[in-house]
């Protein structure tokens, strides 16, 4: 069973962090954003996979695949691109509002590419 409706595409940062936090989370929270962005900051136990690279072609990282996915970017519009691509390839898949702005501006954790807090680029 899906952990999400089909026709359900959106979801809020709290919905996002009750679902993609913890040991035994639901799903995964897959970073769409850029290596720069990523590397700034990024949620804890955030997945990498560029949106150039989906269009191109890649997979989404092998821990991701067969999981429901939570996308996110920096502000929620590369995360909708993304979702799309990825619904049409069969994926359970949703998108953040707000995107890593959101997330920040709710206060939960950024971390940098050495694990201490990092920033939104």
């Amino acid at each position: 069973m899906s952990l999400f409706s089909r026709d359900k595409k959106r979801v809020t940062v709290e919905e996002a962090h009750r679902r993609t936090q913890g040991a035994h989370a639901p799903a995964v929270l897959l970073d769409v954003r850029e290596r720069g962005e990523w590397d700034a900051g990024r949620a804890p136990g955030a997945m990498h996979a560029p949106l150039s690279a989906l269009v191109a072609g890649a997979a989404v990282p092998q821990a991701a695949q067969g999981r429901s996915l939570v996308v996110i970017c920096r502000s929620g519009n590369r995360s909708q691109q993304a979702v799309e691509l990825l619904r049409a390839r069969g994926a359970d898949a949703v998108d953040v509002k707000g995107g890593m702005q959101q997330w920040a501006a709710a206060g939960y954790p950024v971390v940098g590419g050495s694990g201490n807090e990092g920033s939104v680029a």
